[in-house]
């Protein structure tokens, strides 16, 4: 073997070498954190610790939380599942990073405001800032913003970017996934000026807190909220604080859908109608039934009731070319959907699932049943999605005709590419914004976006 090859072999085992070490290390307890944790707290250990803390941060309170859980919150319990030396190996990860805060903090915005996808090139507009869950938004006909925050606040912005709160809003449960959620316009706000809310409504029975999903309607005056009237209060209450649903949307027809989780029950809820958890229901816009909604007058059955088998739908949107409503739910560990809403159908949770249990288990041995529908298109891994839009605006021609979706888990906004009314494909846009919690259609033909962790909107402006 000449000199010459020798060096070239050498050199390539070499370069081989310098780029398998100068991969980032995976250290063990981000291996563990990547396989349970990922799903619902995002991929970042460092980021996940910048929040408030409920249960204490010491490493005997954080090895308490893993073992032990809050189930009603939405928290498994991983006694039995992961091992006490990976939980412990997460708790000295997880505190590690508690120290230090500040320097892991989530920066207060994106690291550059300009975006490029395959064919288009957005920059941020920085609408509003200062929530910590920017939930709903609706923009007025006047171009003013109606903006929910989590914890419980309802926000008037204008176009100078003030901020005004709008007073008596309902008194949410702002705990595990609750608080105020969305909001929309009556498809004539012009004349009658009736807004609606959804939000975790919440009792006390025998020292107990109770939650579920309401809907109410009022319209602002003087910055108040008035002639409230709670039109849909879903049936049973729980002690669980998660999967409370609550997108809404009306459709062409006049017709108010929105959706109710399962609140963490899958056993009990989703695949009965005898009960208003795991649904997608339809009402008039006065909280009165339609005549035609597939359950109505058959006993026992919820009147309001769409369809059915459903997990944790947090995306509802208006197909403008056919006048369909689509929605998007949350599987577990993966199997996250995107569904064409059909009358009276069946969509399978949890007789039938793309995704495992967060311990790694099966839920179901089978993804297909006569009966039950199909997704249109389904995510694994899991991105857990919120919001929901079909982009109808020529502000955005590469984009028009698309569906987007947020992900809280991976930051980005995901466009589902459509050929006349199928899936065919995916982009991701926006990479590394933020947990992505809303993504909305403005009156004014713009994308609006918000984002957790700090809370900010922002309007998508494409840059020629």
């Amino acid at each position: 073997m000449t000199k010459s090859i020798v060096f070239i072999l050498a050199l390539g085992i070499m370069c081989a070498s310098f780029i398998q070490l100068s991969k980032p290390l995976v250290t063990e307890p981000e291996k563990v954190f990547n396989q349970y944790c990922s799903g619902c707290h995002g991929e970042k250990i460092e980021a996940f610790v910048d929040r408030t803390w409920k249960h204490g941060t010491s490493k005997e309170q954080i090895v308490a939380s893993i073992t032990n859980g809050y189930t009603d919150l939405g928290m498994p319990a991983w006694k039995g599942v992961v091992n006490v030396k990976n939980v412990n190996l997460l708790a000295d990860e997880i505190t590690k990073y508690i120290g230090k805060v500040n320097e892991y903090k989530v920066s207060n915005k994106p690291t550059s405001n300009i975006f490029k996808s395959e064919n288009m090139t957005v920059s941020l507009d920085t609408i509003a800032t200062g929530f910590e869950s920017p939930w709903g938004f609706a923009q007025l006909p006047d171009g003013n913003f109606l903006i929910t925050d989590r914890v419980g606040v309802l926000y008037l912005v204008d176009s100078k970017r003030n901020k005004t709160i709008i007073t008596n809003v309902p008194k949410v449960l702002a705990e595990g996934q609750g608080g105020l959620l969305d909001i929309e316009l009556h498809p004539n706000y012009a004349e009658n000026g009736w807004i609606y809310l959804s939000y975790s409504k919440f009792k006390e029975e025998n020292n107990e807190k109770l939650t579920t999903t309401a809907i109410v309607r009022g319209k602002i005056r003087n910055n108040e909220l008035t002639e409230v009237q709670e039109i849909f209060e879903a049936a049973p209450y729980t002690k669980t604080k998660h999967h409370f649903g609550s997108r809404i949307k009306f459709d062409k027809k006049g017709y108010l859908y929105f959706t109710v989780g399962e609140r963490g029950m899958e056993k009990e809820f989703p695949q009965s109608t005898e009960n208003d958890n795991g649904k997608v229901h339809r009402l008039n816009d006065d909280g009165s039934v339609p005549k035609d909604n597939p359950f109505f007058g058959k006993d026992k059955s919820k009147q309001s009731i769409y369809s059915y088998g459903h997990r944790n739908p947090q995306g509802l949107a208006l197909n403008p070319t056919t006048g369909e409503i689509w929605e998007n739910e949350h599987g577990p560990r993966g199997g996250d959907e995107i569904n064409v809403i059909k009358k009276g159908a069946n969509y399978g949770w949890p007789v039938i699932s793309y995704g495992i249990n967060y311990d790694g288990k099966p839920i179901t041995d089978i993804s297909k049943k006569e009966g039950m529908e199909q997704p249109e298109t389904y995510f694994t891994p899991s991105i857990a999605p919120s919001g929901m839009v079909f982009v109808n605006s020529d502000k955005y021609p590469a984009w028009k005709n698309s569906i987007l979706v947020g992900s809280l888990r991976f930051n980005y906004l995901d466009r589902s590419i459509m050929k006349g009314n199928k899936i065919t494909g995916h982009e991701k846009l926006l990479v590394n914004i933020g947990r992505m919690r809303n993504i909305e259609m403005g009156k004014d033909g713009y994308l609006y976006v918000g984002i957790e962790n700090p809370g900010m909107v922002f309007r998508l402006l494409p840059v020629k």
